[in-house]
């Protein structure tokens, strides 16, 4: 007979033993077992036990102050810590800048594969991701402070490549958050805003030999859980604790929202504009690099806007927003609220989003920028003493195919006033942004370089780009002068584009800036370009739709135009990165393509970075002409030289 597993959350307080390893749950609020967490710390500082806890955490478990892990921020109660995200359980961190635990910084994302193979009995998590960061072993491999000196991140070579191996360790206990449970202990999380690794934590305890409680928020008859619903199973978990409402809201901002939960779609209207102050210029100009039918990621803080502006510009339709928890689609909220979202088209668990992170399906990431200096690092993780942790950022940042970094140009005290289409400064921040070199790395400029990796760096009066040796500046606003408000504020001389631009003027404007208008209405004439010396026509059809015949009828007669005005048959390259064409279309469209490449092409390549594109264009095209669809310019390119 099955055991009936409710317990109240003092008894299952007590199952933890002394130098257990603790894993929690938790992204800010969202799925954090307060009452657990609550119950741990009450026994702790009644009988000083238990002590000398290792506790593994991936995303960042609190308010700031006292909620989440804030709870275990008692010193004797832990040993040592290994967590991805720091800034928002302050009270840990001040116990490891102060040298009183032993405390390690390690990706949210690898922290979150780590869980999978601790359960899968594999070694570790190999991957590439912190390669040339902080968490690099030949840099600080992660650790926080000098009482810290055991390696849990190894260096490797596999095939001649370098990789990194981040340790696994047994887990003792978990605690994990769901909505529902019966008394065998399946567990629902239908009013949750997220399912985060609640299975894969569960699945490494009891394959650890260790024990799983479940924090919920009620209790159904044994057998009434609809099976498709429940995310961890009963024979996974040992204890449930039913928690009280105080200890579990869905959100640290929102009791609860029946949006975050997926129950109703909310009205996108009801997102009112921001107004426009400095956050909102940075968003719009993020903004503006929005990828038709790309994949998004936004990061916590200063990117958050952008999906104000993109909802304000009725782009939502065009794009798929997208943040780290397992969030796909909709409008990611922020504050207190971040990692829900209101109309997502799906919900995956964040050790899932990571594999689509780390194996390069963003289209673009938005994050902050704490710091930057000559060589384009980054730094968000550790300033000033403090510990902010880097969370998602260095899986998203080194693995998305283009990056905006955005951030205030300086910090402390900047009062910046937008008037007259441009910005005057009244007060300028008292912390420098832009440094000679930054205190610690988090994302690693040379190494995005190398890879070729598309990165700007936005702020409120100018834009960076990251060159081949460094920092480029591109674009200035109006009302900005070059020496007084940009290279006086800044610890060394960026180089300057010969085509230094002001910043789109529109995005200094009140009114919407038409941005859905222009990123569809990129004229078909302006996609074709011809290199005559080379004899290249690059055929641009990125963020294309074909709905119809007379789309397919357009990109014929554009073209016809340009080929018939060259006069001879040219060697062609097709971008069709974000490329769309309706099923009922692709018979009409691979005949155009057959006539004109008969036509006008000498011979012809096309490249994707879309696995699923490639695939769909090589059975699409392969009716009528040979495809040579390949994953990048480059490689397209190199296939037309190596045919003379």
């Amino acid at each position: 007979m099955m055991k009936n597993k409710i317990v109240s959350a003092e008894e299952a307080a007590d199952v933890v033993a002394s130098g257990d390893t603790l894993v929690t749950s938790g992204f800010v609020g969202i799925g954090t077992p307060d009452a657990l967490l609550a119950a741990l710390e009450q026994r702790f500082i009644k009988t000083g036990a238990p002590r000398d806890l290792t506790l593994m955490f991936a995303a960042g478990q609190g308010d700031g102050k006292e909620r989440g892990l804030n709870r275990l921020g008692h010193e004797g109660l832990l040993k040592r810590v290994i967590g991805g995200h720091w800034g928002l359980a302050p009270k840990i961190g001040k116990l490891a800048v102060g040298g009183k635990i032993e405390a390690y910084n390690l990706p949210q994302g690898v922290i979150s594969h780590l869980y999978r193979d601790i359960a899968a009995g594999k070694p570790g998590v190999i991957t590439k991701v912190g390669l040339g960061t902080f968490v690099d072993p030949r840099l600080e491999g992660g650790k926080i402070n000098a009482s810290t000196t055991e390696d849990i991140v190894e260096l490797m070579s596999i095939d001649g490549e370098e990789w990194l191996r981040y340790k696994t360790r047994p887990i003792s206990v978990a605690f994990i958050r769901g909505t529902t449970a019966d008394p065998a202990g399946n567990i629902t999380m239908e009013r949750e805003a997220l399912t985060l690794d609640n299975l894969a934590m569960a699945m490494a305890a009891k394959n650890s030999g260790g024990v799983v409680i479940a924090q919920v928020e009620r209790i159904a008859a044994r057998g009434s859980l609809n099976p498709r619903s429940v995310q961890v199973p009963g024979v996974l978990v040992d204890c449930i604790v039913l928690a009280e409402a105080e200890h579990h809201c869905q959100t640290y901002g929102t009791p609860y929202s029946a949006a975050f939960a997926s129950e109703l779609r909310a009205p996108v209207d009801m997102f009112s504009p921001r107004k426009l102050d400095a956050r909102k210029l940075i968003a719009r100009r993020c903004a503006l690099e929005l990828p038709v039918n790309g994949v998004v990621n936004l990061g916590i803080g200063m990117p958050e806007g952008v999906a104000a502006v993109a909802a304000e510009e009725r782009l939502l339709d065009l794009i798929t927003l997208t943040t780290e928890p397992g969030v796909i689609g909709g409008i990611p909220a922020g504050g207190l609220d971040f990692g829900a979202a209101v109309n997502t088209e799906a919900l995956i668990q964040q050790n899932q989003q990571f594999d689509f992170y780390d194996g390069g399906g963003l289209d673009l990431a938005c994050l902050g920028m704490a710091e930057a200096d000559r060589a384009g690092n980054v730094n968000v993780s550790r300033f000033n003493g403090r510990i902010a942790g880097a969370g998602g950022f260095i899986n998203i940042s080194q693995n998305a195919r283009r990056l905006v970094f955005a951030g205030f140009f300086t910090a402390d005290g900047l009062d910046l006033k937008v008037e007259d289409g441009g910005i005057a400064i009244a007060r300028e921040g008292r912390s420098r942004k832009f440094q000679e070199r930054v205190e610690q790395i988090t994302f690693a400029g040379a190494r995005a370089a190398q890879r070729g990796q598309k990165v700007l760096y936005v702020t409120e009066r100018c834009v960076f780009r990251l060159v081949g040796d460094g920092l480029e500046l591109i674009e200035i606003a109006p009302g900005a002068e070059l020496e007084r408000d940009i290279l006086a504020q800044m610890s060394f001389r960026p180089q300057i584009s010969d085509d230094l631009q002001t910043m789109d003027e529109r995005i200094f404007r009140e009114e919407p800036m038409g941005l859905k208008e222009a990123l569809l209405e990129i004229k078909l004439e302006d996609r074709i370009v011809y290199d005559r010396k080379r004899n290249i026509l690059f055929v641009n059809f990125e963020g294309l739709s074909v709905r119809t015949r007379k789309d397919v009828l357009d990109l014929h007669k554009a073209l016809e135009n340009r080929c018939a005005a060259i006069g001879r048959k040219v060697r062609a390259i097709v971008n069709y990165d974000s490329f769309r064409v309706d099923e009922e279309m692709e018979k009409f469209y691979s005949d155009f393509v057959f006539v004109i490449e008969r036509k006008y092409f000498e011979r012809v390549s096309r490249y994707t970075t879309s696995t699923f594109m490639r695939m769909k264009l090589g059975t699409l095209l392969s009716r009528s002409v040979a495809p040579h669809v390949f994953e990048s310019q480059a490689d397209a390119r190199r296939f037309l030289d190596e045919r003379g």
